[in-house]
């Protein structure tokens, strides 16, 4: 399969990244000179820790592994036609440009399926292709703020936070992935293309869930409870004698179980037996639950925890999270030589295929590396 990855930053590479780790051909499109913005988005970069130099910043490195790269000029006649030349010699077309700016060129959606009926062409912007503000550029921190994410993420009594990571950018990846192998399958059956039309707000939106749910069944208005679950007690964090743990109780059983290794009786007890119980008496019940955390080390607990089968884990920093024996055992982390550091590491693809497993077979490019390689594969000499 092959993929024209005419997308920058997240999103869009993202989506690319899935499908090269699954085999697609990806051919990465870049501006000449400056490439994706990522490249330049550090430190770090690799080689610098070792005295080398590069652009190839960690964030750019993150999504564009198995990829190839040309550097092509949208605004240059020639390069317009190698682009439409690649583009009909390409089974899916990934962009994420503000809505109208590749017509311009000739290159948008519709007239790209023009050229090619049987094309998927898939477009991933802030706001979608319709509506009020489907000219307005969008950005990972402002779509969780528009779609609600940040209004429930935070402390209660602190301001609204975003997630860590670019939640929006990375789940419009994912979804993106899942609707191309979708409208290929069409294409595959009925010879008919289609136009993919991916907005980070409206994914950001459906990944409200349970939480967009419950205001639209109870008018209720979610709020930001900090580590705490909505409608589950006790799920959240709590600190030991030393340091903190998660406790995820999902059913009476389980808080049964926990309420023994803590040797407490709260379980038998009218206001606490079930989870509505504990839901309402959340602010009694918790204090407890903590006073009696912090009586020891949190290894203590996770071992008895464990032994118990109660849902729990260590609050991990990312550096023990990559070191972790669970990720190391999944492979989890992949050796990725690179022209600026041979002995770069990546975090790798968490899918398992028995038949077809992914692997890393290219480090993610150098800008323009493949120009002249990708021009003789893909429309010949």
């Amino acid at each position: 399969m092959r993929v024209l990855d005419l997308s920058r930053v997240l999103a869009g590479p993202w989506s690319t990244q899935i499908l090269a780790d699954l085999g697609a051909d990806v051919v990465k499109v870049e501006r000449p000179g400056t490439g994706d913005d990522t490249r330049a988005w550090g430190p770090p970069f690799a080689g610098e820790c070792s005295g080398g130099s590069s652009q190839e910043s960690a964030y750019y490195l993150s999504a564009n592994r198995n990829k190839r790269s040309i550097a092509l000029d949208l605004h240059d006649p020639s390069d317009q036609a190698t682009l439409r030349a690649l583009a009909q010699k390409a089974h899916v077309v990934v962009e994420n440009f503000k809505h109208g700016d590749l017509d311009r060129f000739g290159l948008g959606p519709a007239q790209l399926l023009a050229l090619k009926p049987s094309l998927v062409v898939c477009s991933i912007t802030g706001y979608g292709h319709t509506g009020p503000m489907r000219d307005e550029a969008g950005y990972d921190f402002a779509i969780q703020a528009e779609g609600g994410l940040m209004s429930v993420t935070g402390a209660p009594e602190g301001e609204p936070q975003k997630v860590g990571v670019a939640v929006a950018d990375l789940s419009t990846g994912l979804y993106a992935a899942i609707g191309i192998l979708a409208a290929l399958r069409h294409a595959e059956a009925t010879g008919q293309g289609q136009h993919l039309d991916l907005s980070l707000l409206d994914v950001q939106v459906a990944m409200l869930a349970n939480l967009g749910a419950s205001h639209l069944v109870s008018g209720a208005v979610p709020q930001r409870l900090g580590n705490a679950h909505p409608t589950i007690v006790p799920y959240q964090a709590f600190a030991t004698a030393d340091h903190p743990l998660v406790v995820a109780v999902g059913n009476d059983r389980q808080f049964a179980a926990f309420c023994q290794v803590l040797g407490r009786d709260w379980h038998t007890q009218v206001e606490f037996a079930t989870n509505p119980d504990r839901v309402r008496h959340r602010a009694t019940l918790t204090p407890q639950i903590a006073e009696r955390l912090r009586e020891a080390p949190r290894a203590h607990w996770l071992a008895a925890l464990h032994a118990a089968k109660v849902p729990c884990g260590p609050v991990q920093r990312i550096d023990e999270a990559l070191r972790d024996p669970q990720v190391l055992a999944r492979e989890m982390v992949w050796p990725s030589p690179h022209p600026a550091q041979p002995d770069l590491r990546l975090v790798g693809s968490p899918l398992r295929l028995s038949a077809t497993p992914t692997a890393l077979r290219r480090a993610p490019p150098l800008l323009d590396a493949d120009h002249e390689a990708i021009l003789r594969d893909w429309l010949g000499p």
